[in-house]
């Protein structure tokens, strides 16, 4: 009996120490998401600021990891540039920034995303077809606000599934905006745009993470945020649909309709593990997202919120006023220091376990002291979240 009561009085402290773990045949692992805005203006230019070890905000945004040392980790806006994911490491992750241990990341994952990608159509109705506006997702460039998954386990790269062109319209009662001088008739897109036009802004990937015997599914995404656009709300709508799509991978019986880039069809087995995690742009009461948006995912009946928070957090919306006075949710859950007139600081950034994994440890990576200058590394702050896997 004793060894069922220790992890439950751990994780109502907080702390589970190693002996714990250990005695328990279970292995700690920290995984991470952080928009480190790492995109650049025009392409190329990620790799030519990661190609000196003497960028200003990449050191930063090194320091932030290298402190917070996650095992698994998804950086959101970084560039589609294969070239700059080994400048990255060698340059700043493998080189203690500012009194910081170096870390290594041997395995990583890129891919493109939509970002940039133009679809042919005006699909923001100002008269052309060539900005960012008309991309699957906003870009300057394609790749531009991109994904990279870093890991010190094993990543099974054989069975990623990435799901960059599954289309908005195949989602079974899709959100599809409406054009406000035919309400309710899901027509801002005509047939011709809907026939290509792709749900995901930038990507969903499913990333297989081999940890000990277990595998666990690393579901990573940046849906678009819910603003820049007009009555239609065509942004918020699809961010809607950007976060139910991996609420419906991961629940049995409704990610029947999904198909993945190589035309496998189905989500996530009910048997196997994963953690959901990304920049969802959704606060679950402020902001501007579409009403009960990211209650898709943290309400899914396999996912578990450790609801990491951080007294930074707090402190900002004291401090900043604005809109945060205003705010319903908990300023302590906070992840992203936006606007103050509007939105406010937000919960935008989540790491959610799946049941099957327990979660001990978590926080938000806002500090207050000395090392609050790194809270200019990027407008969203790293989200950790330590689980216990078996190591049997």
């Amino acid at each position: 009996m004793r060894l069922l009561l220790l992890p439950a009085l751990a994780l109502v402290a907080g702390v589970l120490t190693a002996p714990t773990a250990q005695a328990t045949g279970h292995e700690s692992v920290r995984f991470a998401t952080f928009n480190a805005s790492l995109n650049r203006g025009a392409a190329g230019q990620l790799v030519a600021d990661l190609s000196t070890p003497d960028n200003a905000q990449a050191r930063e945004v090194a320091e932030v990891i290298q402190r917070n040392r996650p095992d698994v980790l998804l950086i959101n806006e970084f560039d589609y540039a294969p070239a700059a994911v080994d400048l990255f490491r060698d340059n700043y992750l493998e080189r203690g920034q500012n009194g910081a241990r170096p870390v290594d990341y041997p395995y990583a994952f890129i891919a493109p995303s939509n970002t940039g990608v133009l679809t042919g159509f005006d699909l923001d109705r100002d008269g052309t077809t060539t900005t960012g506006n008309d991309a699957h997702g906003f870009g300057l460039f394609e790749g531009q606000y991109g994904m990279l998954v870093l890991s010190k386990y094993p990543i099974d790269t054989k069975n990623v599934r990435t799901f960059q062109h599954f289309l908005w319209k195949d989602m079974p009662n899709a959100m599809l905006p409406d054009d406000p001088a035919t309400p309710a008739a899901k027509d801002w897109y005509s047939a011709e745009v809907l026939d290509v036009l792709r749900l995901s802004s930038k990507s969903h990937w499913d990333v297989p993470v081999r940890i000990g015997r277990e595998t666990v599914h690393f579901l990573v995404s940046h849906p678009t945020p819910p603003t820049f656009d007009g009555a239609e709300d065509r942004n918020g709508t699809r961010n809607h649909d950007e976060i139910r799509f991996w609420a419906d991978y991961v629940t049995p019986g409704k990610g029947r309709y999904i198909y993945d880039d190589k035309h496998r069809r189905g989500g996530l087995n009910p048997s196997q593990k994963f953690v959901v995690a990304g920049d969802n742009n959704s606060d679950p009461l402020d902001g501007d997202s579409v009403p009960g948006s990211i209650q898709q995912l943290l309400h899914a009946p396999r996912v578990i919120d450790p609801r990491p928070g951080s007294a930074g957090g707090v402190l900002a919306a004291e401090t900043q006023g604005g809109a945060n006075l205003t705010h319903r949710s908990n300023p302590y859950f906070d992840t992203a220091d936006f606007n103050d007139n509007a939105p406010g600081n937000l919960r935008a950034d989540y790491v959610l376990p799946s049941r099957g994994l327990w979660p001990v440890r978590a926080a938000v990576y806002w500090p207050t002291d000395e090392l609050s200058r790194l809270n200019d590394a990027s407008d969203h702050h790293l989200v950790r979240v330590d689980v216990l896997i078996s190591k049997r």
